[in-house]
């Protein structure tokens, strides 16, 4: 299933948590999703991640679907990546990096919402380490890397994983 990666500001989630206080859904989630906006408000979290109770037995499980995309294969459960069926060598950071932009295809991201979508922490200042991984990524996944299918560069914006396949 596709997963999507939605910014919100403090206005918004301030919103949200009011709605929801004032309102008073009758669902046995309600507790859990306040306690992770408030967690977002108190930046003790920096990304709340919400799936539908009913879509699949196991929220992890969504997590490990397979990716296909032209000659490569993303298999997360092993963490393996193949190209033409051969393996190739990801460090754990870049594995990370691929997998959250391929299971992101077509959506564009900045270097911060890649840095805290992979290291799960406040950003800081690592364009520089995300461009680096990037780039490493690149030369082990593309065919040739100074004309990337897969992880395309946003000019003065981000990455994206190509949604062509």
């Amino acid at each position: 299933m596709k997963k999507k990666f939605i910014t919100v500001d403090s206005a918004l989630v301030n919103w949200i948590r009011d709605k929801i206080n004032t309102e008073q859904p009758s669902s046995e989630y309600t507790k859990e999703l306040l306690q992770g906006i408030d967690d977002l408000i108190q930046n003790e979290v920096s990304t709340l991640m919400l799936s539908m109770a009913n879509n699949s037995k196991n929220f992890i499980d969504n997590l490990d679907v397979d990716i296909f995309a032209g000659d490569l294969s993303i298999l997360p459960k092993s963490r393996k990546v193949l190209r033409q069926n051969l393996e190739i060598n990801l460090t754990p950071k870049e594995f990370d990096i691929l997998y959250f932009l391929a299971q992101n295809r077509g959506n564009v991201f900045t270097k911060e919402q890649i840095y805290q979508a992979v290291w799960e922490e406040d950003y800081l200042m690592a364009d520089s380490n995300i461009m680096a991984f990037i780039r490493k990524l690149r030369k082990k996944i593309e065919p040739n890397p100074d004309e990337p299918e897969y992880i395309i560069t946003i000019w003065g914006i981000g990455y994206k994983f190509n949604d062509q396949y």
